[in-house]
């Protein structure tokens, strides 16, 4: 299962042949300026297989966006994430360069969340965010999130954005 379509967007597993994009995409220094390095093509590649993974372990995953005419605009979707030690489930959203700024991210972020609270039923979902990128904590924002603590498992200091739903 897909999250439901939006007014612009719509959802789809990624395959092998979302490597160009994929990696365009995440390979763009810009676009991944708060991950430690934008992401080599293997990088790519292996992430889209860890995507296919989740969706055949969980059901979900990092999706692709895209227009309704089959533009790539970028991902999001659902994974598990390691905070403080513990599993919570993200929704996280990457969106090409020249997109960025047009309410793409919201938008999905929105039908992804609506999908965990209502196909899977979660209680709380959360957005991993660097400190320093404004824009994605905007976007969590947008959607209803407010700052629930930092993550201080990693290698670097993370602030965790978060909805629990009643």
């Amino acid at each position: 299962m897909l999250p439901h379509p939006t007014d612009r967007l719509r959802f789809r597993e990624m395959t092998p042949s979302d490597l160009d994009v994929m990696s365009s995409m995440l390979g763009d220094p810009a676009v991944m300026t708060y991950y430690p390095a934008p992401k080599t093509r293997e990088e790519a590649a292996a992430w889209i297989a860890w995507n296919q993974a989740n969706y055949a372990r969980e059901g979900f995953g990092l999706w692709i966006i895209e227009t309704h005419d089959g533009g790539f605009v970028g991902d999001c979707g659902l994974t598990w994430q390691n905070v403080n030690g513990r599993p919570e489930l993200e929704v996280g959203y990457h969106v090409r360069l020249e997109l960025q700024g047009r309410g793409y991210a919201k938008e999905a972020a929105l039908a992804c969340m609506e999908y965990a609270r209502t196909l899977l039923g979660t209680t709380k979902l959360v957005a991993i965010i660097h400190p320093d990128n404004v824009a994605s904590r905007r976007v969590a924002e947008a959607i209803g999130m407010r700052h629930l603590e930092d993550d201080l498992g990693g290698s670097m200091v993370r602030t965790v954005m978060g909805v629990e739903f009643s």
